[in-house]
């Protein structure tokens, strides 16, 4: 496998185990605060659920142990997660900005998990099985799903360009810019990873630029303060999101290869 993407599965994978931690302090009552979202857990045992389940995931993806079934079911859980947690909070409060970043960050993760199962190896390869087609298709469909995800990221960027503009650190000039900036980024690689144009140029610059913000933005945020579930959560959905993009960078010079 190419470095990119061993490093684009190694940080997504970190991610996971990182969300299964703040799953299991908060069930353990180690922590107090509530895994911030998109991942609130309102009680102990779905937490215990979902910290297991993320760390079990991110194991095997790391040491790519059934990391195939591992990533599809993660894929699989976390877009159940939407649609029956997500989807009904998001149509409640349409107008609510927060509800349309938590929803579609988990809609992109899920879909980063499927394409990743598409691109982590198996014992027996047939291209021509049922199976394998159907992880074609499964890969195909999260690459959508991510693309979307990036669209609708964009698009708040340019409907809420003043708040965006808050969460720069002081120090960097030109915020109002930046938030522009970064949205038009995030439509220009919506368009080019569904329509399979220059992505992995694309993907790598997304990737490089959502590692500066885990760095420059996240960690600061986190630093300041170390008891807020929302501000570690927001650094660990950055971080998937750069494992995810570097995973799409790659993808497609893996599939001509095969």
């Amino acid at each position: 496998m190419d470095q990119l993407i061993r490093i684009g599965r190694l940080l997504f994978a970190v991610a996971m185990t990182c969300f299964g931690v703040e799953c299991i302090l908060f069930a353990s009552g180690v922590a107090k605060s509530v895994p911030g979202p998109p991942w609130t857990q309102g009680s102990t045992g779905l937490a215990w659920l979902a910290g297991v389940g993320f760390i079990a995931a991110a194991v095997c993806i790391a040491l790519r142990w059934q990391g195939r079934m591992a990533a599809n079911l993660l894929g699989v859980g976390i877009l159940l997660r939407l649609l029956f947690i997500h989807v009904p909070g998001l149509v409640a409060r349409l107008r609510d900005p927060n509800r349309w970043t938590s929803t579609f960050e988990v809609l992109a993760m899920g879909g980063a998990a499927l394409v990743l199962a598409g691109m982590l190896p198996v014992k027996v390869i047939d291209s021509g099985s049922v199976r394998s087609n159907a992880q074609s298709v499964a890969a195909e469909v999260g690459r959508y799903l991510f693309a979307i995800a990036l669209a609708v990221f964009g698009s708040q960027h340019f409907m809420y360009p003043g708040f965006i503009a808050m969460l720069i650190p002081s120090w960097i000039p030109w915020h109002l810019f930046w938030a522009y900036f970064f949205g038009a980024a995030f439509i220009a690689a919506a368009v080019s990873i569904a329509t399979g144009t220059a992505v992995r140029l694309t993907a790598a610059l997304l990737g490089v630029m959502f590692l500066l913000w885990v760095v420059v933005l996240h960690a600061p945020r986190i630093a300041a303060a170390p008891h807020n579930g929302n501000e570690w959560t927001s650094g660990f959905v950055a971080l998937a999101m750069c494992g995810a993009a570097f995973v799409l960078a790659e993808r497609r010079s893996v599939r001509r290869g095969s």
